[in-house]
């Protein structure tokens, strides 16, 4: 059985009443002209989602990547892409860490043995020699907000699987590997559109792989609301509206970098941002109506150690109150 901690998840940590500043969704709905896609397509869940609603959404992907849509496979969510990996079926996984813990439960619940390789204090990704033929890592990472280098990321060992389920919050989007044939991507579109309720996302890969990873899904394995969400936010204008949203977003993150100052262990590079402060000051934000993501629940991390969602400069103000007045106290 797998640790449950490692099933631990921001939206646990947030609740009714609280400021979420623990889950990292950019907006709490999705954008006007992104509902009205959606309830223009609620006349056709009387029908299943169609062979050709599919290949529009493959096709968008694909065009949004430079890709060929036989290298995309469509997906309810970043999750469930974690949960095909075990399809894969490698000797020995490694799982860099900190980073985000569903691909360890995916493997550790098939009974495939993992390997962490451990980040040090800086967080930056060094020389492993991971025995493994399967090595995942998020970039961003989750929770610590680096951003690799993809250089560096292609010397990580056996077949290489990259989480960027928060690249497209990264202006130019300067070290994916979503265009390159030789690894698996993952991406999301609930963080950056407000769609975590529905689940969106996809793979980019080679379509052997493609086709291992989809072997025995159901019948109509992605419902019709997601193949329409997935193709409206692959449009031309959605990627110009997300390129806006990722310089707002490095914008945000310059303000919080300046506010938190040297309880950040990282200069944030994500939407997100790690900082170091006593212990008891969660539960101590908590009291005052804010909620942050505990960070424990990752390996390499321990309890001095909370992951806060990025928000625009005025609302993110609210938290740095609190925690100065909460920090005031525990000292």
């Amino acid at each position: 059985m797998t640790s449950p901690d490692l099933r631990h998840h921001g939206d646990v940590d947030a609740a009714p009443g609280l400021a979420d500043f623990a889950v990292n969704v950019r907006v709490p709905h999705p954008p006007d002209w992104l509902r009205e896609r959606l309830a223009a397509a609620l006349d056709g869940l009387g029908t299943y989602p169609s062979k050709l609603a599919e290949e529009r959404a493959r096709e968008a992907v694909a065009r949004r990547h430079g890709r060929s849509p036989d290298e995309v496979l469509l997906l309810n969510g970043a999750a469930e892409g974690f949960a095909l990996l075990p399809k894969l079926a490698p000797r020995r996984a490694a799982i860099v860490h900190p980073g985000f813990t569903e691909p360890e439960v995916a493997f550790r619940d098939a009974g495939i043995p993992v390997e962490h390789v451990l980040l040090d204090g800086d967080f930056q990704l060094k020389s492993t020699h991971a025995d493994a033929d399967l090595t995942v890592i998020g970039n961003p990472t989750n929770p610590t907000s680096v951003l690799h280098e993809a250089v560096k990321l292609k010397t990580l060992p056996g077949r290489l699987v990259v989480d960027e389920a928060f690249m497209d919050a990264v202006p130019g989007e300067p070290e994916s590997l979503a265009h390159d044939p030789e690894v698996l991507v993952l991406r999301s579109l609930t963080k950056t559109w407000g769609l975590a309720g529905l689940r969106a996302g996809y793979f980019l890969g080679d379509p052997e792989t493609l086709q291992r990873l989809a072997h025995g899904r159901p019948h109509w394995p992605v419902g019709s609301l997601t193949l329409e969400a997935i193709t409206a936010c692959c449009e031309p204008e959605a990627l110009e509206a997300s390129a806006r949203f990722a310089r707002e977003a490095e914008e945000h993150a310059a303000f919080a970098l300046e506010q938190l100052q040297d309880l950040v262990v990282v200069a944030p590079k994500a939407p997100f941002v790690l900082i170091r402060a006593p212990r008891g000051t969660r539960e101590a934000l908590r009291d005052k109506g804010i909620a942050v993501r505990r960070c424990d629940t990752f390996p390499g991390l321990d309890d001095t150690y909370l992951r806060v969602a990025i928000r625009p400069p005025k609302e993110f103000a609210v938290f740095v109150d609190a925690l100065r007045v909460a920090m005031e106290e525990l000292a």
